[in-house]
């Protein structure tokens, strides 16, 4: 596949820059591109297009696109090249489930004793997202949500299932780029202040349910999202496809 006249001008350089040297510089600065979007899944990649952007050698990027490849977001196709991986659902399925199990649990535990600085933290937290959407800020909200979820992480103070949850989530950070439409952001923001009551109450219980409605929600959107764009997951049929 051709990628002839792809400028990569997204890969601005600076916009990334990690402790490191010039391999940790590429990476960081592809696999973001990578969550956000701007390198689509099942896109080819030019090494030398990169290199040139980013003012590297071409070593650096390939080392970079090793990781990744690593970590699943790039696929190295011997004698064709390097493409951004396509989405498994069967691993953001895998991940969910870790999400549900550890972050259920957390919440449950944190809501019973949540001090008050907690609480007004959440709710300032719910203030800003709710800002992020009215101004139309789908990548503030993002990291809003993301913040919401690490807060009650750290109240819980447990390292271990911080680092568990974190993995999980960063595995499904390309899939939830995906449904940040308004509508998912709206209902995100109401799924939060649910589990915020809940924790206002001290009621650990009614927080586990609601964050259990929370991420069972996000994932029943990502199963019908699939269904509609089959082309972007690597173990779904595509169109064209051969069925047995």
């Amino acid at each position: 596949m051709s990628v002839d006249g792809v400028t990569y001008d997204f890969l601005a350089p600076g916009r990334v820059a990690p402790k490191g040297g010039a391999t940790a510089r590429v990476h960081a600065a592809l696999r973001e591109a990578i969550v956000l979007l701007e390198l689509k899944p099942g896109e080819f990649l030019d090494k030398q297009a990169i290199a040139a952007r980013l003012g590297v050698s071409r070593f650096p990027v390939g080392e970079a696109m090793n990781r990744l490849a690593a970590e699943g977001l790039v696929d190295i196709i011997p004698q064709s090249g390097s493409r951004v991986a396509l989405i498994k659902i069967s691993d953001a399925r895998e991940n969910m489930f870790l999400r549900r199990a550890l972050e259920i649990e957390t919440v449950r535990h944190v809501a019973v004793t949540a001090p008050v600085t907690l609480i007004d933290q959440l709710n300032s937290n719910l203030n800003y997202q709710q800002a992020a959407i009215d101004s139309s800020d789908r990548n503030g909200f993002h990291g809003f949500d993301l913040a919401f979820h690490a807060m009650l992480l750290d109240q819980l103070g447990f390292e271990r299932v911080r680092l568990a949850t974190e993995t999980a989530r960063l595995s499904l950070d390309r899939v939830r780029r995906m449904l940040n439409t308004r509508r998912r952001l709206e209902h995100t923001l109401a799924e939060h202040q649910a589990i915020v009551a809940a924790v206002s109450a001290r009621n650990g219980s009614a927080a586990a349910r609601a964050m259990n409605d929370h991420l069972e929600a996000v994932l029943a959107e990502l199963e019908a999202f699939a269904q509609e764009r089959p082309e972007l997951f690597a173990d779904l049929n595509h169109p064209g496809d051969k069925t047995t």
